[in-house]
């Protein structure tokens, strides 16, 4: 499928399957956590100046700088999509939820890298995860929350230190329409 990425993230979003058409069009016209997500999906498929044109008037719009050489997985959500910052090398795994103003990105002090980051995983609203670090699947990162240390598996996380509580299914009703 050519676009398949694009058509679970669409899903991740709306909770609808992608069926060509008027209401999927508009929608992918109208919202902006989607229009970023088309465009920069397409971009990656086939780079373009156009594609690329679009990428940069909505990052610009929206403060969205979420670098091309950043690997995404499938099932990306964008939950009230402003400012939110995924920097070169980070790797996101499948049905990563991110939020309002957080942070991804590298650290050239200490632990130096970008994160890793596994599939299932929460983060909420203006939470910041930095340097080589490993987050597990399904683990909730708390909004406000400061991560620098790698997180295991089935995990909440909360505060600035990051607190690790163990939790089995840390992020049901937070993380929906896993495909």
């Amino acid at each position: 499928m050519k676009d398949r990425k694009y058509f679970l993230d669409y899903y991740r979003m709306t909770g609808k399957p992608y069926k060509p058409g008027l209401e999927s069009f508009l929608q992918k016209c109208l919202f902006h956590n989607l229009q970023f997500v088309f465009w920069y999906r397409k971009y990656q498929e086939h780079p373009s100046l156009f594609a690329r044109a679009m990428l940069y008037r909505i990052s610009r719009k929206y403060g969205l700088e979420i670098s091309l050489n950043a690997q995404i997985g499938q099932g990306l959500y964008l939950g009230h999509p402003y400012n939110i910052t995924v920097g070169e090398g980070v790797v996101l795994g499948n049905n990563v939820n991110l939020h309002k103003g957080c942070t991804i990105g590298r650290t050239n002090r200490g632990n130096s890298g970008s994160p890793c980051i596994g599939n299932n995983v929460f983060i909420g609203i203006n939470a910041t995860v930095v340097g080589n670090i490993c987050i597990g699947n399904d683990v909730l990162i708390a909004p406000n929350s400061y991560v620098n240390v790698d997180v295991p598996d089935h995990s909440v996380v909360i505060g600035n230190p990051a607190v690790i509580h163990p939790r089995e299914n840390a992020t049901e009703n937070y993380v929906a329409f896993i495909v």
